[in-house]
């Protein structure tokens, strides 16, 4: 048998900073949504626990002592008093330490493969659990379909009903890493965003959106400075609603009115930067 899982890139189409909590975890909301790039992760039966990489970006992973993913696949048998036995291959195609919660979906999509290899029977809501402690983006993955996400990412509400639109992913060649560019934000809150139970068309969307932020942004084109080049291009393409960052940086996104339309754009991207255009993500491996 073998079970095989996508992993999709979390987009952040906002990011407000609401709060610090005593323990000095940041409080967010945040409305996600999942884009047409995507890893994904194999699972077979084996004697033992081991991870195999390969993707354009696989070798960027080498260097980890502890990938999530087995991480994940640990704390899966640990709850479910299974063997910690498979063979797990991560074909990974998103940038590492890019801001679209790759390692997390990574580690969602194991559990979800796993789940169902061992069967152990975990419902949607008892992997996000077990995940909660793995990482704040991963319980949002289990899922992979559009969230707000509250607290420190453990708080899942509905997001409201989201049009056809494309997104194009844009990443400049530059890993940030998230405690650095919380670390760079400066002082202050924003409350949460109040957002609408649908929404009729992209450009209403846009426009709604165009109204919130992402707080981590500044602090990212700060560290940064080819972020602000990236959000600059995605301005300047035709049919592009919005440019925003994603997350903790550095990939920025750009809404469109259709998948089409985030497709072509992608191929007037600088050639130099990793890019992927397309509608959101609907399931399936």
């Amino acid at each position: 048998m073998t079970a095989s899982e996508a992993a999709p890139a979390k987009v952040n189409l906002y990011l407000h900073v609401t709060g610090r909590r005593a323990d000095g975890y940041h409080l967010l909301d945040s409305l996600a949504v999942f884009g047409p790039a995507r890893d994904s992760v194999v699972a077979t039966p084996s004697a033992g626990l081991d991870l195999a990489l390969d993707g354009p970006f696989g070798a960027a992973l080498h260097a980890e002592p502890d990938n999530l993913v087995l991480r994940a696949a640990r704390a899966l048998a640990a709850a479910t008093g299974h063997p910690a036995q498979a063979a797990l291959r991560l074909t990974k195609r998103l940038p590492v330490a890019s801001g679209i919660g790759g390692g997390s979906a990574d580690a969602a999509a194991a559990l979800r493969a796993l789940n169902r290899l061992w069967g152990c029977g975990l419902d949607e809501a008892a992997l996000a659990a077990l995940a909660a402690p793995l990482g704040a983006d991963i319980p949002v993955c289990v899922a992979s379909r559009p969230a707000v996400m509250q607290g420190v990412g453990e708080v899942l509400l509905p997001a409201p009903r989201l049009p056809a639109c494309g997104l194009l992913l844009v990443n400049p060649g530059v890993a940030l890493a998230t405690p650095a560019v919380f670390k760079a934000r400066g002082p202050g809150f924003t409350p949460a965003a109040q957002l609408p139970p649908a929404w009729a068309n992209a450009a209403d969307m846009a426009r709604d959106l165009a109204a919130l932020r992402n707080d981590l942004e500044p602090p990212a084109m700060q560290l940064c400075p080819p972020v602000v080049a990236v959000l600059a291009a995605l301005r300047a393409l035709p049919g592009c609603l919005l440019a925003r960052m994603s997350g903790s940086g550095a990939t920025c996104f750009g809404l469109f009115p259709s998948p089409a339309a985030a497709a072509a754009a992608a191929s007037l991207v600088p050639g130099e930067w990793w890019r992927d255009g397309g509608g959101l993500y609907e399931g399936g491996a």
